[in-house]
C-alpha cells in the first residue's frame, strides 16, 4: 500500500514537473514564434491598396486550385537600396560603440559595488535600479532640457567660461550616445555585479603572494573570471540598442538615422507593411548572431 502510494505521488510529481517545464515553451510559442511567423508571412507578401495592405499568403487560382505565393522582392530591395544597408551599418556602429562605453562605465561601478560593505552595497544597488522607477520617456525628455542650446549644460559651461556661445549638443549623434549609454548602463552593471559577487578573493591573494602586480592580477585573474558577466551585459545592451527608436528620434531629431526609425517610417509614413516586415526580419537575423555566439560560449564553458 505504501509503495503504491509512493509510486502514485512520484508520477504525480513528475507530471507537474512536465507541466512546469512546458509553460516557458508555451510562452515562447505564443509570444515569439507566432508573431514572428506572422511578420515573416507579411515580409513575403506584396504591397496592395487594401486593408490589410498586403497580399494574402494563399490564393485561389483560376482553375480552382489553392496556391501559395511567396515573394522575396522585399528582401532583395533591402540589399539593393543603399539607405537600408547604410542604416543597418549605422545602427550596428552606434550600438557597438554604446556597448563599449557602457562596459567601460559599468565595469568599475559593478566592481566597486561588489567590494563595498553590505549596507553600502544595498544603497548602491538601489541607486542603480532607481532610474527604472521613472518613466523611460520622461528620462529621455529630461535629457532634451539638459542638452538643448539654452539648456542646463550649455548655460553651465558659459557660466564657467569654458565656452562663449552655446554648442550643438542636442539633435546630434553625441546626444544619441548619451541617451543610449544613460538608459542601458544599468543593464551592464547588474549582470557584472552578479558575476563579480561570486569571485573568489583568495585567488587575488594567491596572485599577490606569487608576485603579481594589481594590474597583472586584473588581466590574468579578474577579467577572465568576469567574462560571462561581460558577455551577458553586452548582449543586454547591444540587442535593444540596435533596434532603438525613441532615443534617436527624440535626441537625434531625425539627424541620426537608425533602423528603428526606418522601420517606423515604413509602417506609418509609407504604409509599406511588407518592406517594414522584411526590415524587422532582417534585424532579427542580425541580432540572433550574437545570441548564438553567447550560447556557444556558455555551452563550451559548461562542457556540453
Amino acid at each position: 500500500m505504501t509503495r503504491g502510494l509512493q509510486t502514485a505521488l512520484a508520477r504525480l510529481q513528475g507530471g507537474w514537473q512536465s507541466v512546469v517545464v512546458l509553460v516557458p515553451y508555451f510562452w515562447l510559442l505564443l509570444f515569439f514564434l507566432v508573431p514572428f511567423f506572422i511578420v515573416l508571412k507579411i515580409s513575403l507578401a506584396e504591397r496592395i491598396i487594401a486593408s490589410p495592405p498586403f497580399s494574402p499568403l494563399f490564393q485561389w487560382a483560376e482553375d480552382g486550385a489553392l496556391t501559395m505565393r511567396l515573394l522575396f522582392d522585399n528582401f532583395v530591395w533591402l540589399w539593393e537600396d543603399e539607405l537600408y544597408v547604410e542604416t543597418y551599418l549605422n545602427s550596428l556602429r552606434i550600438s557597438i560603440v554604446s556597448t563599449i562605453l557602457c562596459l567601460l562605465i559599468g565595469y568599475p561601478i559593478a566592481y566597486g559595488i561588489s567590494r563595498a560593505r553590505p549596507t553600502a552595497r544595498t544603497i548602491l544597488l538601489l541607486m542603480v535600479i532607481l532610474p527604472f522607477w521613472t518613466s523611460f520617456l520622461l528620462r529621455v525628455y529630461a535629457w532634451i532640457g539638459l542638452l538643448a542650446d539654452q539648456g542646463t549644460i550649455n548655460n553651465l559651461l558659459i557660466f564657467l567660461g569654458v565656452i562663449d556661445s552655446p554648442i550643438r549638443l542636442l539633435y546630434s549623434e553625441f546626444a544619441v550616445y548619451v541617451g543610449i549609454v544613460y538608459t542601458y548602463v544599468p543593464f551592464m552593471i547588474l549582470p557584472l555585479y552578479a558575476n563579480m559577487e561570486k569571485l573568489d578573493l583568495s585567488l587575488h591573494e594567491a596572485a599577490a603572494d606569487l608576485g603579481a602586480r594589481p594590474l597583472t592580477t586584473f588581466f590574468t585573474v579578474t577579467l577572465p573570471m568576469t567574462l560571462p558577466g561581460i558577455i551577458a551585459g553586452s548582449l543586454l545592451v547591444f540587442i535593444p540598442a540596435t533596434g532603438e527608436f525613441v532615443i534617436p528620434d527624440l535626441l537625434g531629431g531625425g539627424n541620426v538615422l537608425m533602423i528603428g526609425n526606418v522601420l517606423y517610417g515604413e509602417f506609418n509614413a509609407n504604409h509599406d507593411w511588407p518592406v517594414a516586415a522584411a526590415v524587422a526580419v532582417a534585424l532579427l537575423v542580425v541580432l540572433v548572431v550574437p545570441m548564438m555566439i553567447y550560447q556557444r560560449v556558455q555551452a563550451r564553458e559548461s562542457g556540453i
